[in-house]
């Protein structure tokens, strides 16, 4: 009898990442939830889960967390990993700072890295296993106001592309999920990525409604985040995943304004939903 898969999952205080977390364990697998504070995920020990405290930008408290899973795992480490863990820097680019641009790559691209670096050798050895990373449909459609974050979020896409082809010959499949508009804590952690104090001397000061419509824009036509998790659970666990899974609102038609809408009449479009079409003079 094949034992159940060993799913590690990032970042699942809230949102998304619990939701995976409670989806992929009603299926059946060795579920190990993470996050910063292990102290948020009580509630899934008492469902049976099994949980870590993980700051996916140590490099040491990674590594600790492969070594514990590898010796407290029967066959060996890591299934399927998730790379969930994330948050959406906000607001014009001229406001962001290098150092709160730096922690938005630090946190969803460079620690997302560091934790597919540490447990896909494991599967490479066993020649088998599927890294699934979050990516977004912001990496696909960029907007004002969210610069860093889309920019993050399409070094996800990029990163994954070439994983996938470079694991494919080791039996190991990479699959990016791309959500649109999912019901979570998101636009309220948006919103507080915003840096009030810059925005009140900011050259958009009088666009400020449009900055923070954008970083609510994730909750508009929202699928609940159980929603989603379900859909990534089921395609996770095909014996062969989907390189690429959109799901959410604006999931398939923003990519398609992306693909289809000339750029000029793109930046026109989102300039005026979000404002900046009022800064003209």
């Amino acid at each position: 009898m094949t034992a159940a898969p060993v799913v590690l999952i990032t970042g699942c205080s809230t949102g998304i990442g619990r939701a995976l977390a409670l989806a992929f364990h009603a299926r059946g697998c060795r579920v190990w939830a993470t996050a910063r504070q292990a102290q948020t995920l009580a509630d899934l020990v008492a469902d049976g889960l099994r949980t870590a405290a993980l700051d996916v930008r140590d490099a040491a408290a990674i590594d600790t967390l492969r070594t514990r899973i590898e010796t407290e795992t029967e066959d060996g480490g890591v299934d399927i990993l998730v790379n969930n863990a994330g948050y959406g820097q906000m607001g014009p680019l001229l406001d962001v700072d290098a150092e709160a641009l730096r922690a938005q790559f630090d946190t969803n691209v460079v620690a997302l890295h560091a934790v597919t670096r540490a447990f896909v050798p494991g599967m490479i050895g066993r020649r088998r296993g599927l890294v699934v990373q979050l990516g977004s449909v912001s990496g696909v459609l960029t907007t004002p106001f969210a610069g860093a974050y889309c920019a993050s979020k399409a070094a996800v896409h990029a990163l994954a592309d070439a994983l996938r082809m470079e694991l494919a010959p080791f039996g190991v499949h990479v699959m990016t999920v791309q959500p649109g508009a999912i019901r979570s804590d998101f636009g309220n952690s948006a919103s507080r990525s915003l840096d009030r104090d810059a925005a009140a001397e900011s050259v958009y000061a009088a666009v400020a409604d449009g900055i923070a419509a954008r970083a609510n824009a994730s909750q508009e036509h929202a699928m609940p985040a159980a929603a989603l998790a379900r859909r990534i659970a089921d395609a996770a666990l095909r014996p062969q995943p989907p390189a690429r899974l959109r799901a959410g609102g604006g999931a398939r038609l923003l990519p398609l304004l992306a693909a289809v809408v000339p750029q000029r009449l793109r930046d026109r479009l989102l300039s005026r939903r979000f404002g900046l079409d009022r800064l003209r003079h």
